[in-house]
């Protein structure tokens, strides 16, 4: 792709962005004109953009003359950014134990289909660690985090396909890792995402038996190794119970939900 085509698709997300931050609680409805008024766009280029979100339900349109109010994606959206908020508080007296415990970046993360989402992360204050930081999204089938999930979600192996490509990974070697990861309860990696880093994870569950996401930590290798690692697995389990426990599972145990 061009740098200019680039450059024009940038400024298309920034321009729809700008259309969707026009409405608020008291202007929930908007003409066209009305839009005209709060955003910096030639009435083609408006058109455009609002027939595109309207098209993915960012938007909808209602009456005659018509107008424009948020639609369904807004609100899906909206229902994953405060669960994830409500999530992140519960947990958080369990990661920062582990993050007290151990002294080494602690995270939350949840699926996003075939992602993974950061929705909370204490650092360590140690000079030497590895952080993402809240936010933070990669594929589900790459490090600790992600595989401590997927293990647990119950994929075909059409699925499990469609999520390991272009990353390189081998879907049959995958689903050995996962076999692995429902046998022991945990996940873990070494110089996968950064050089250096070890990353070790186990899944937390709701009241369904469903898994709801994974608990992380990471830090480098030469603090990361033997018994040590050993001691943060066993806590990260223990911890990751707890968890599952807070959210209605009710054995707590994250190995058999």
């Amino acid at each position: 792709m061009a740098t200019a085509e680039k450059n024009e698709n940038v400024r298309a997300v920034g321009r729809a962005l700008e259309i969707l931050l026009a409405f608020t609680p008291q202007d929930f409805e908007l003409s066209p004109s009305e839009l005209l008024k709060r955003v910096d766009l030639s009435r083609p280029t408006l058109y455009r953009l609002l027939y595109t979100l309207e098209e993915h339900g960012f938007l909808v349109s209602v009456g005659e003359p018509q107008r424009f109010r948020l639609g369904p994606s807004v609100a899906r959206m909206a229902h994953v950014w405060t669960s994830s908020l409500d999530l992140a508080a519960v947990a958080d007296p369990v990661l920062r134990r582990i993050w007290q415990a151990t002294g080494e970046t602690v995270a939350m993360f949840l699926p996003q289909r075939e992602l993974r989402l950061c929705v909370a992360e204490l650092p360590s204050p140690q000079p030497l660690n590895f952080k993402r930081g809240v936010g933070y999204t990669e594929r589900i089938v790459r490090g600790a985090t992600g595989r401590a999930i997927l293990a647990y979600m119950n994929a075909s192996a059409d699925e499990l396909r469609a999520y390991a490509q272009g990353t390189g990974i081998n879907p049959k070697e995958l689903e050995a890792d996962l076999a692995q990861t429902r046998k022991r309860g945990w996940a873990s990696s070494h110089s996968e995402l950064i050089s250096g880093a070890v990353g070790v994870a186990v899944p937390f569950f709701d009241r369904h038996g469903a898994v709801a996401g994974s608990i992380g930590v990471f830090g480098p290798e030469v603090r990361l190794n033997g018994q040590r690692l050993k001691q943060i697995t066993r806590l990260l389990q223990e911890e990751g119970g707890s968890l599952s426990a807070m959210l209605g599972f009710g054995s707590g145990d994250t190995r058999t939900p």
